[in-house]
């Protein structure tokens, strides 16, 4: 049958009239120059089917059934962090034994990929309220209102962070060569915190925090970079302060220094560093920063000044 099926329907046809004539297999073999063997499969073929035409063929049946296919999409779908080792578990208590990549195919038909999880703040169901209200609230402020909002917040950078990419290409049993290592160092090999504000339009100052800041240093802070961050932004007299719910941001100190310099705060939710443009410009200072491979500590504050500087409106 091998050699029979990649034979024309035609030439089938053909031998199959033959054959009606009474022509036996070794006379229609020597007629259209094939084996007896292939001559006898067509006739036999013709003879259980009626058709000369080859029926396709519906494979090695599946090891995985229907059913054990909509248990494994539901198990991933009520768990989205089932691994397909947990799954070929699942099929070997059943008796069926499948490689990983099997499970994986069938869970790509269903449209189910393996993806790495995005991180995002923890929510209760009150932080969860509190970010809907929000958003109602602002959800059609024009840009006009956001262009007049200084956003604020601090970050950590750490001389020997890891934000530049984590990807080398090497040949096989050279990961230990010295270029193809990330080296590593405890705790980051130190780091500073800076506090910082921008705007819509650009950057505003940049401030190292020394030591563990509180209340004090941060309304000193404030006091010597609000004001001259709007000024240098030319934000309009009815600018907005933004901050995050941090207890020194929040403490009644701060709230009276607040109120005494007559800011006027932008509601904030819990939890929603997300939610803040400045987050973005940190990962953009922070990835530039670390390009330059800073040496020091001091190095490190240098560079991120140079390169606050550059990042454009």
């Amino acid at each position: 049958m091998g050699a029979s099926k990649h034979l024309s329907n035609d030439l089938k046809t053909k031998i199959i009239q033959h054959h009606g004539l009474g022509e036996g297999y070794k006379k229609l073999s020597q007629r259209f120059k094939l084996s007896v063997s292939t001559v006898r499969n067509i006739v036999r073929n013709w003879k259980t089917t009626g058709t000369v035409l080859v029926k396709a063929r519906s494979g090695r049946p599946r090891k995985i059934s229907e059913r054990q296919r909509r248990r494994m999409v539901r198990t991933v779908t009520v768990n989205p962090q089932t691994s397909s080792k947990d799954l070929q578990h699942q099929l070997a208590a059943d008796g069926v034994t499948v490689h990983r990549s099997t499970i994986q195919r069938t869970l790509h038909k269903e449209m189910l990929y393996g993806r790495v999880m995005r991180k995002k703040p923890f929510l209760c169901t009150r932080h969860k309220r509190g970010r809907l209200r929000y958003a109602k609230a602002h959800l059609d402020k024009p840009a006009s209102f956001w262009n007049k909002v200084l956003w604020t917040d601090e970050t950590k950078i750490e001389l020997f962070g890891h934000n530049q990419g984590r990807y080398a290409w090497r040949k096989k049993n050279t990961a230990f060569q010295e270029k193809h290592l990330l080296p590593t160092v405890k705790f980051g090999g130190g780091s500073i915190m800076l506090w910082g504000c921008v705007s819509s339009a650009g950057t505003g100052n940049l401030v190292k925090v020394e030591g563990r800041m509180d209340s004090s240093q941060y309304q000193q802070i404030l006091e010597n970079n609000v004001q001259e961050s709007v000024t240098k932004l030319k934000l309009r007299r009815d600018w907005i302060f933004q901050q995050d719910n941090d207890p020194k941001h929040c403490s009644k100190s701060t709230k009276a220094f607040m109120q005494r310099n007559k800011y006027n705060i932008l509601e904030w939710p819990s939890q929603s560093p997300d939610l803040n443009i400045i987050e973005n410009v940190w990962c953009a200072l922070k990835r530039a920063v670390h390009a330059r491979k800073p040496s020091n500590l001091t190095e490190l504050e240098m560079i991120c000044r140079e390169e606050w500087s550059k990042i454009p409106p």
